[in-house]
């Protein structure tokens, strides 16, 4: 079977509205530019008819094929299993609420294939959400930037574009899809930019976000950045806190008895307080015994580096439209 064009990978949670309306704008454009393409909707753990949508947009057109969680696992759990069955020479990821275009889709191909980007992201420029939803989200932007490098205005859009390589080759999980452009550049894909995109005003249901994405959203980011530059050498950020604070507590106890010695043999005035009597030797004693910590935990943690993690499994329950080689690919599939 020839290889697809582009794959297009739409998570979906309670979206039984919108998918007969995107699968109809998403065929029209593809078949506008001739692209040959397949879609896969991601329905994850919905608790309306989204599943039965897809079913019939299935039945109308085999290349709009679907992926049901038996639970709703989160976005980045549907982005990674979209990843591991794509087939297309670029895959394409968009929101199933309408407010992604698939008019966008024939300029990130084109800005993918013939630029020659790893990854182009939406910029949603004009957004039509409230402020408690922009205010924090321009933050997070700025914050992201700062510690990654990336200089993007939006990490956290849906519409983006990647060669097939990247999705390969990237792992994303938790809520780690706020940060792929991230987790991308540190598995070696640099050629990183943006688009503006249009963004639309949601047509049916509401948003499936709430504020404490935006405390997860910031937890996420440190441990993203902590786990793309120490995950491999994990000994050089335990290593290097536990140098200091082991030299910290031995200068400290070294002055204590120092000061002990001088004042017995050279000074002949006597301390007016023994070592373990003043503050500081408790100081000095807690430093040596973290930074003896973090040594062994830097040695635990370069132990568990060299050994081979498997990826994430997410549990799918029914499928419709793949064929058996890229079913099997799919692991924990109930039959």
């Amino acid at each position: 079977m020839n290889q697809p064009d582009i794959s297009v990978i739409v998570p979906a949670k309670d979206e039984e509205e919108s998918i007969p309306e995107l699968s109809q704008w998403i065929s029209r454009v593809m078949q506008a530019h001739g692209f040959r393409y397949e879609v896969f909707f991601i329905d994850d753990g919905s608790s309306d008819g989204t599943w039965q949508q897809i079913l019939k947009v299935n039945a109308a057109d085999e290349r709009f094929k679907g992926i049901r969680f038996n639970r709703n696992f989160g976005k980045s759990a549907a982005l990674q299993t979209g990843f591991r069955v794509a087939r297309g020479k670029v895959v394409i990821t968009m929101d199933a609420d309408l407010q992604d275009s698939p008019d966008e889709i024939p300029e990130l191909y084109r800005m993918v294939t013939h630029d020659g980007y790893h990854l182009v992201s939406g910029w949603k420029k004009k957004r039509h959400d409230p402020i408690s939803k922009t205010v924090p989200s321009k933050f997070f932007n700025y914050i992201t930037g700062l510690l990654s490098g990336i200089r993007l205005h939006d990490f956290n859009c849906g519409l983006k574009a990647y060669q097939s390589t990247v999705v390969k080759n990237i792992n994303v999980y938790g809520e780690m899809h706020r940060y792929i452009p991230v987790i991308a550049k540190w598995a070696g894909f640099t050629k990183i930019t943006e688009k503006v995109v249009e963004h639309r005003e949601r047509k049916f249901g509401y948003t499936k976000f709430g504020l404490e994405r935006f405390i997860n959203g910031f937890l996420d980011l440190l441990s993203i950045t902590f786990v793309s530059r120490f995950r491999q050498k994990p000994m050089h950020f335990f290593g290097t806190w536990g140098t200091v604070s082991f030299l910290i507590g031995f200068v400290f106890t070294a002055k204590l008895f120092w000061d002990k010695m001088n004042s017995l043999f050279f000074s002949r005035v006597p301390m007016k307080r023994e070592i373990t009597e003043q503050p500081l030797f408790y100081l000095a004693l807690v430093a040596v015994v973290i930074g003896v910590q973090l040594f062994v935990t830097g040695f635990l943690a370069e132990m568990f580096a060299m050994q081979s993690l498997s990826k994430r499994d997410y549990l799918v329950i029914e499928k419709v439209g793949l064929e058996e080689e890229t079913a099997r690919k799919l692991q924990g599939v109930v039959n």
